[in-house]
């Protein structure tokens, strides 16, 4: 990997260095030890590819202008683009600042132009503000933001693509992630470098690369579903969020976003940080650190895969709230009563991950312009025919997982979320549902902003079958009893945890029985 002098003058600061202690991955890491590469490293990866890119172009086609002062400050925007990256990567801007600051919209594209402007100044760089302001509007992908944008607006889609999320960032990320967790991937980088071409001031590829194209972008898909959002890594973050929250009122690692001179040390040993302390104040926030260290996770209560057009009916109205709600409402035959008590929406956890190719519902190809070697300066979108007849029918949807912080309300979560998902309509119907007159009812909250479709209210006494609604389908391969109490072998027979402090060991456990030893 070649970088010019001036390069190393910016991996040699201290704004750089501290990528190396903040992982690519975040916590995936306790699922895959081999990912333990880190944002320093994909830096280095993607001001590579971002020089060896627009050298290419320069190369093959001379009559764009392409200058050295342009090289510099792409390799410079690869190089810097993920500066602001805060501990455990997407989790920290993702997950914890918005719950941290009350909903802040903050994301780590703008810590890292803080974090840009911080070095130049401290270091005494020799940067000037014009190329400055090209680099972050190079790391931003916005062509408004300085003069190059309306000369050179190809020049913007190397490091962040706007247009169609095709650029040497999704390449590096997606070949490195793949080899630290032991996927032979069939991505050519080189190939497609070479392969793109500037016609009609945008980046376009050969038609011959359009199945290594669409390779990318299903591979995309295919790490976030398996990788990036396993089960038991999300479970973790949730962990981590948790612990942070509750050690922010002492530490206040969120008020820190804003100041480079203090951000600059936030990296993912604040965990260890925590740990160190005697504040008993910071006791709630140890206890589930330890509960990470032991396995002691949270536990995966159900879930279902949905289609990308019930996105915003599942986040309105699949939520811990009127999870407890309907447990209280309609209680589980055979759950414990003191548990369903004790059962607040604190205790349960609704995620909601979109998946997707890269352009949500779209198919990415239709955002890419090819070419061919016979007619090089033409480009076109490419037509299913001259592709594939093999394409999916859908390119997004939506995973939902419901988690539990306690593993003794696992059967009770389940089977208050599977009356509630007995009640959404599979169709948006054309007049409102209404149970019977006769029958006892209690309505669930419904959200502040009404959706298109509003659930039916609740009645012991109304079938499905008496209102018309279709429920959708349980997941029969989690299906367990409102009393299940899951058994890890790590820990054997250990007594449920309970707020009240009582006993809870002689409950009966209706989950699968230990495995017998072999003689």
């Amino acid at each position: 990997m070649s970088l010019i002098r001036r390069s190393s003058h910016i991996f040699n600061r201290k704004h750089f260095q501290r990528l190396r202690l903040i992982k690519q991955l975040g916590v995936s890491y306790y699922v895959w030890p081999g990912a333990s590469h880190n944002r320093f490293e994909h830096c280095l990866g993607v001001g590579h590819l971002a020089r060896r890119m627009v050298e290419h172009i320069k190369s093959s086609q001379p009559s764009l202008g392409i200058n050295d002062h342009h090289i510099k400050c792409i390799e410079l925007a690869g190089l810097c683009h993920d500066l602001g990256h805060g501990p455990w990567s997407h989790v920290w801007d993702g997950l914890f600042i918005p719950k941290a600051l009350n909903g802040k919209r903050w994301k780590h594209e703008d810590a890292s132009e803080l974090m840009f402007d911080h070095m130049i100044k401290e270091y005494r760089l020799k940067i000037t503000p014009k190329e400055a302001t090209f680099i972050k509007a190079l790391i931003a992908g916005d062509t408004t933001r300085c003069e190059e944008g309306k000369d050179f607006p190809f020049l913007f889609e190397i490091v962040a693509n706007k247009r169609n999320g095709i650029d040497v960032d999704k390449f590096d990320y997606i070949a490195r992630d793949c080899h630290a967790i032991g996927e032979k991937g069939n991505l050519s980088l080189t190939r497609l470098i070479h392969s793109a071409r500037v016609i009609n001031n945008q980046i376009c590829y050969g038609i011959k690369d359009a199945e290594q194209i669409y390779e990318l972008c299903y591979t995309r898909f295919s790490l976030h579903k398996r990788i990036y959002n396993h089960k038991t890594a999300k479970a973790i973050e949730y962990m981590v969020i948790d612990a942070l929250l509750a050690a922010e009122p002492i530490m206040k690692f969120a008020e820190q976003i804003d100041k480079p001179d203090r951000y600059v040390f936030l990296t993912d040993d604040i965990l260890s940080r925590i740990e160190m302390t005697t504040d008993e104040e910071l006791q709630p926030s140890r206890d589930i650190i330890e509960r990470i260290r032991t396995r002691d996770l949270y536990k995966l209560v159900d879930f279902k895969v949905f289609s990308w057009e019930f996105r915003n009916r599942c986040q309105e109205y699949i939520t811990p709230e009127r999870i407890v709600e309907a447990a209280h409402f309609s209680p589980p035959p055979g759950a414990d009563k003191l548990d369903l008590e004790e059962l607040t929406p604190e205790d349960i956890i609704v995620n909601l991950s979109p998946m997707h190719y890269g352009m949500q519902e779209r198919n990415p190809l239709d955002f890419v312009r090819f070419y061919s070697k016979r007619n090089p300066n033409i480009c076109r979108p490419a037509e299913p025919g001259d592709i594939s007849l093999l394409m999916p029918s859908s390119f997004a949807e939506v995973l939902l997982r419901i988690y539990t912080k306690e593993e003794r309300f696992v059967g009770i979560v389940q089977a208050a979320y599977r009356e509630i998902l007995m009640t959404l309509p599979d169709h948006v119907p054309q007049s409102p549902l209404r149970p019977a007159q006769d029958a006892p009812t209690a309505t669930l909250t419904p959200p502040a902003t009404e959706a298109p479709s509003t659930p039916r209210a609740l009645s012991r006494n109304v079938s499905l079958s008496q209102i018309g609604v279709t429920p959708f389908s349980n997941n029969e391969f989690t299906t367990v009893p409102p009393n299940f109490h899951p058994t890890s072998p790590e820990r054997g027979t250990k007594k449920p945890r309970s707020k009240r402090g009582r006993d809870t060991s002689g409950m009966t456990d209706t989950g699968s029985p230990p495995r017998k030893r072999r003689a």
